[in-house]
């Protein structure tokens, strides 16, 4: 990236933040600064469990305790064990925090139509197109990818998504036991590799990688949650499985694929595989690509 892209997004940011109030100790004009009014409008009539609040705005557990316990010496809130799950702490609106709900509401939709209102139609709809797209890429920048367990609890669950997925769109149905990789421990070291990405701490996609000796790197399991498809994350996972692939030594990656997946033959030919030979005999397979790294 350039000098010049990062100086326009600092740009856009402080911009962006003086629109919105939140530089202001009394955001919306309220009795509160911009973190605690956010916490509480995810609270929400509803209320909310305490960790996924944490994962949902990024907060470490410190300083989401400093805001919890702001809002409580309001009256706003109350946080106490779950009903079904002592282990489990959630919030939970007073009824004075409902009306500062319902205030916090009217305001922001009062603000987000005073933005709007200075600007000519044509000025207003590009804004708003101009902010889809934004808020598009900024939520693929929340996106992380890591490597962990094949049987982790949220490498399970992509992969338990990914198979019933296949199943209902691969001409013959999908049985994991009668593929190239029935066991999904092989993506584990030493034999491979697992990568999880997350979006505000949900597992929204996976990918991993079998090792060998000396020849190429397979790629297996690739899969993207529909949430978060159009933001680039196939390519990114395939990247950085590529990348993963290269810093082992292995000289090249290769794949295979269902003829009804053609997003994913579409992204690949993009990518810089071509075709090749059937490698591994996969029955659920019509074509095989790979990569020169």
């Amino acid at each position: 990236m350039e000098a010049a892209q990062i100086a326009q997004v600092r740009s856009f940011n402080r911009v962006a933040t003086e629109r919105a109030g939140a530089l202001s100790e009394r955001f919306l004009g309220r009795t509160r600064p911009l973190g605690q009014a956010r916490l509480l409008w995810e609270i929400g009539r509803d209320g909310a469990d305490v960790r996924d609040l944490r994962d949902l705005l990024g907060h470490d557990s410190g300083y989401l305790s400093r805001l919890l316990r702001a809002l409580e010496a309001d009256g706003l809130i109350v946080v106490r064990p779950d009903a079904t799950d002592g282990r489990v702490r959630r919030a939970t609106l007073t009824p004075r925090g409902e009306r500062e709900w319902d205030q916090l509401e009217s305001r922001s939709e009062a603000l987000a139509a005073s933005v709007l209102e200075p600007l000519g139609d044509r000025q207003q709809q590009d804004l708003v197109n101009a902010m889809e797209t934004v808020e598009r890429l900024l939520t693929a920048s929340l996106i992380s990818i890591d490597s962990e367990s094949p049987r982790s609890q949220a490498a399970r669950w992509c992969l338990e998504r990914y198979f019933e997925e296949i199943a209902t769109r691969f001409d013959a149905g999908f049985d994991p036991t009668r593929s190239s990789v029935p066991d999904a421990g092989d993506m584990a070291p030493p034999t491979g590799l697992f990568l999880v990405a997350r979006l505000r701490g949900d597992p929204v996609g996976c990918g991993g990688l079998l090792w060998s000796d000396e020849g190429p790197v397979d790629i297996k399991r690739m899969w993207v949650a529909p949430t978060v498809r159009g933001l680039g994350l196939g390519k990114r996972l395939l990247r950085e499985l590529e990348s993963r692939a290269r810093d082992s030594g292995a000289p090249a990656t290769r794949l295979d694929t269902n003829r009804n997946l053609t997003e994913a033959i579409s992204m690949y030919r993009s990518s810089g595989y071509e075709e090749i030979p059937d490698f591994n005999g996969e029955p659920y397979a019509h074509h095989w690509f790979e990569k020169q790294l």
